[in-house]
This record gives structure tokens, sequence and C-alpha cells, in this order.
């Protein structure tokens, strides 16, 4: 846990108050954990001259806790969590908690003083799109929540409220001299830059103060990035805090004049390829570390998305972590065996080569009289992926390793891939990663370091899934420029046949594509879960049926 350097452990003049942002990771489920981290962060912060320590949106169980909201015992593991942070003194603590009485269960910020709970707000605008389902579990809240201290009025807000015009201008219509904002805004694509854009209208419309705390860390599929800031009235940013990585952010607020102090250093801003590395990198460390796994398997190929997905395992866990086992068959690629071993020879991983031929001879030779000398097909193609499957879990369910798929967001969406195949795992790093990105990704990569990580040749070289003699994937698909556009405007802009042709694809390309998406929401329903980066992911964010007729039908 760093601290913003650009505050001293000094006491504060008396005409002001020092707000600390405790940006940090709070585990879903681990009530009595996450309240001992609270307390820890509150004498932390009180010790470097804070007098108020905001946690982010429903810290103290950890979001989103989704269905054990519902749990009957949630209610009294509550109360005893807020109950234990009683004795901590001189420091406000405005704490992001599920509350439940008679009236029935919000999304709460509890306001704690000196052992007493002093007031609490319910969060009034509960978002039900995307990967949110709140109105699933909360109740919403009706009533604005001001409090007096050390000379200024302090209005609260969660999350969702804030980007709604109605609460703030309430809360300023009340005599609020600055808003404090609790949030639990998972990551995707360009977020940040919509965070600061919001806070900048909302700040100046109301010449109000904002301090905005959001959480941070890896949540099964989501990402929490930080970047938790304090907004002058006239909308510039007076302090933000970095991306992806826990930090106690402390500002300080002059009474008078409402301003905070100014940041010295402000932290490094993003490329976008960084900040969807780095979202990947910090999604699956946590899933693994916290889902209790000693390391992770990769099923290494040569091509690009195992390489891509070896590298962010690496980053993620440390090489040590890291296990990598090459399955070749007669189709493998004297290229793919030598790429492979490079890049895992560079990145100093464990790697193993294990033939599978013998696997799928004699799975072929036990389906042959029921093939009835059938002609070859993708069937045979997909009892190599399937052999490969199964030597991965085997390794898996051996030595405790979590298995990573490499499937990335093209192939899922056109079913270019096999179940219980390439499919067979427990995480899919670039789930929701379309192919020309992975290319960004791995290039920007090989950027960071005097020598490449991943070997040019896997960069450069045509993909294929080596299936079959001479195998390329554009034997199969479009070129996956075309292919990505395509599937960026279906699956992420929710455009139908006639629009995405207008946009200039080929009709025939087009429909081929659809159909294919279409047909294969079976094999996603059964895929891993991976990190989300997009507006639009698969999994909770885009649910369809698995039978419908809409595309036929227009």
């Amino acid at each position: 846990m760093s601290k913003d350097t650009d505050n001293p452990n000094l006491t504060p003049p008396p005409n002001t108050v020092t707000f600390a942002l405790a940006q940090s990771h709070f585990l879903v489920g681990d009530i009595t954990a996450n309240a001992e981290k609270m307390r820890t962060l509150a004498l932390q912060a009180r010790d470097q001259g804070a007098d108020v320590i905001v946690f982010p949106e429903l810290a103290l169980i950890g979001y989103p806790p989704q269905d054990l909201l519902l749990r009957p015992s949630l209610s009294g593991r509550v109360k005893s969590a807020l109950s234990a942070l009683s004795d901590i003194e001189d420091i406000v603590m405005i704490v992001g908690y599920p509350h439940v009485d008679h009236h029935g269960t919000f999304n709460s910020a509890a306001i704690l003083h000196n052992g007493h709970q002093k007031g609490f707000y319910h969060k009034q605008f509960l978002p039900n799109y995307g990967v949110f389902d709140e109105r699933r579990y909360f109740d919403r809240g009706r009533n604005q929540v001001l409090f007096d201290y050390k000379g200024i009025t302090i209005g609260l807000l969660i999350c969702e409220d804030l980007w709604e015009k109605g609460p703030i201008a309430e809360l300023k219509k009340q005599g609020a001299d600055i808003v404090v904002s609790l949030n639990a805004s998972p990551f995707e694509m360009e977020k940040q830059d919509n965070r600061k854009a919001m806070l900048t209208k909302r700040s100046r419309e109301h010449n109000l103060p904002i301090v905005y705390i959001n959480a941070v860390g890896g949540q099964d599929d989501l990402v929490f990035d930080g970047g938790s800031m304090a907004v002058q009235a006239d909308g510039t940013v007076a302090h933000e805090a970095s991306r992806f990585v826990e930090q106690l952010l402390l500002t300080t607020l002059e009474v008078g004049s409402s301003k905070f102090d100014a940041q010295a250093k402000a932290p490094l801003t993003l490329s976008r390829e960084s900040e969807i590395y780095q979202a990947l990198v910090v999604g699956l460390r946590d899933y693994v570390y916290h889902s209790g796994f000693s390391g992770v398997l990769i099923g290494l190929s040569g091509g690009i998305d195992s390489a891509l997905t070896l590298c962010i395992a690496v980053d993620a866990l440390g090489a040590d972590k890291v296990y990598a086992v090459m399955m070749p068959y007669e189709y493998t690629s004297k290229i793919s065996l030598e790429d492979a071993q490079a890049q895992a020879r560079r990145l100093n991983v464990s790697y193993t080569v294990c033939p599978i031929f013998d696997a799928v001879e004699g799975i072929r030779h036990t389906l042959a009289p029921l093939f009835n000398q059938s002609p070859a097909d993708t069937t045979e193609e997909n009892i190599q992926a399937r052999a490969r499957g199964v030597v991965l879990m085997a390794l898996s369910n051996k030595f405790g390793h979590l298995v990573l798929t490499t499937g990335n967001k093209s192939e899922l969406a056109v079913g270019y891939s096999t179940l219980y195949g390439d499919m067979a795992g427990g995480f899919d790093v670039l789930k929701d990663v379309y192919k020309s990105k992975v290319y960004d990704l791995a290039n920007y990569r090989n950027r960071l370091e005097d020598t490449p990580v991943i070997p040019e040749r896997v960069i450069t070289r045509p993909p294929s899934a080596e299936l079959r003699p001479d195998q390329k994937d554009q034997d199969s698909l479009p070129d996956y420029d075309v292919l990505d556009g395509i599937l960026t405007l279906y699956i992420d802009e929710d455009m139908g046949y006639q629009d995405i042709i207008d946009k200039g694809f080929d009709a025939n390309i087009v429909a081929k594509i659809i159909k294919m998406v279409d047909n294969s929401e079976y094999k996603r329903r059964q895929a891993p879960i991976g990190t989300k980066i997009s507006h639009k992911a698969f999994g909770r964010e885009r649910r369809y049926p698995l039978v419908n007729k809409w595309s036929i039908n227009g």
C-alpha cells in the first residue's frame, strides 16, 4: 500500500480537512478480513494526518457480492463487522456496506466517528445494465444525506448517483460544500476518460469539489482499476491515484475556499495498450491468488495467442508459478516447436514437450468401428484439440494448477474453437480481446524490453490451428481486420445485418459471420470466464438465448 507523497505526516492547519481515499481491494464475502483491513487503513491514514477516510462502494462485503446479499446471515455479519470498528477514534470513516433493516436491503454508506454511527446514506440510482443487476438485490434510497464536520458540510453519493443529474443538484440545494462519492466502477477501455469528463461536468455545473474513491483489483471476470480523484469545483483534477494498484491517497481541502491542495506529481498516463495489458495482468493475478491455485498451466502452441497469454501469466504471477506444455502432433510445424521453446526459455518458465500422437491414434482406433469408414472431416481435427485438453486437465488435477485457455474474442465469437479441447480450462485471459488487438498487445509487450519476449516470427507468420496440413485461419475466416470490424459492430455496438453492410462490408461475409456468431452461443455458454476489457464482453454482460430465430427473421 503506497501513499501520496505530496501529503507529509504533519498536522494540517485547523482550517483544513484532509481526506484519505482508501483505494484498495476488498475481497467479496470476506467481511471480517475487510473490516480488519479498514481498521489498518484508518489508523494509517489518521497517523498521516487525515481527518476523514473514504472506502469504496460496498467495501465491507466486496463488489459485486451477487447472491451473497440474499443470505439470511448477512445482516448479523455486517452489524458485527461495523461494531468491530467502533473503537477507532479521531478519524471519520465513510464505509460502503449493505444495510439491512425492516425497510429492505440497501447499498449504503455509513458515517462512523469515535465509536458511533453518525448516520448512513442509501444509494438512490441502482444500475441494472451491463454487468450490473442491483435492482435484483437492493431497494432504492430516497433521501439526500449531509453531515457537518470541521466547518464544512459533506454530501454523500454512491457511484451511479453521480452519473445522474438529480442527486448532486439536490445536495447543492441543501447546502453541501463538498461531495464524497463511493464507487466500484469496473474497468473497460476509455473508462477513466469518461469518469473524468463526468466529474468535470458535475463539479462545474454545481461549483462543488468532489472526492471520488474507486475500488481496485480483480473479482471474477471484472477488474476495478482505481484512478480515484479529488476534483476542484472548477472541474480540474487536483489529485489522481495511480491505476490498477492499491494506494492511500491524501488530499487536503481548505475550508474557506473549498479548494484542494495541488498534487505535486500526477500519475503516469497509460496508453490504451498499457491499460488493457495491466487490466489483464490484474484480472488473472487476483483470480488465481484468491482462488487458491498454486500456479497455472498453458498449452503453448507456438502461436500468438498462447504466446501473449504466457507473457501475461508471467507478469501476473511470476515465472516460477507458470508451467508451459507443448503438445505436438504430426501437423505441428518445426517453426512452432522452435518458437514455443524460445519463448519459454526467454521467460524462464517450466517447459515440457508432451507429444499427443499415441493419444490421438488411440481415440481414432476406438472410434473406427463407429465411424464406419466415414471420410475424415473436422471431427478428426477436434480429436487433436481434445487430446490436448485431456493432457492439460490431467496435469491440473494432479498438480493443482489452473489451466489457462488461450482463445481470443474473435475466435469465441464465431466458434473457431473446440469444446472440451482448446476451450478446456478455468480462465481465458484473452476472452474479451479481439485478434487484431492481440497483435497490438504482443507488440506492446515486446517494446517493454530490449530483447523481445515473443519471437518476432510468432507475430508475423499467418495464424494457424495446425490441425491439418498447411492450415491457415483465413481458410475458414475472413482477414482478422475485416472479421473484427464486423464483430465489433454486431457484438459491441448491437448493429444488425443491414446496418453493418451500410458500413461498407460485403453482404455475404456479414451474413456468414452473423450466422457463425449466433450458432456458437452454446459454446460460449460453456467457456471459462475471462477478464472484461470492452463495453460488451461475453458472459454476464451479453446474454442471448441458445435457441432463437432472431437473425433469420431480420
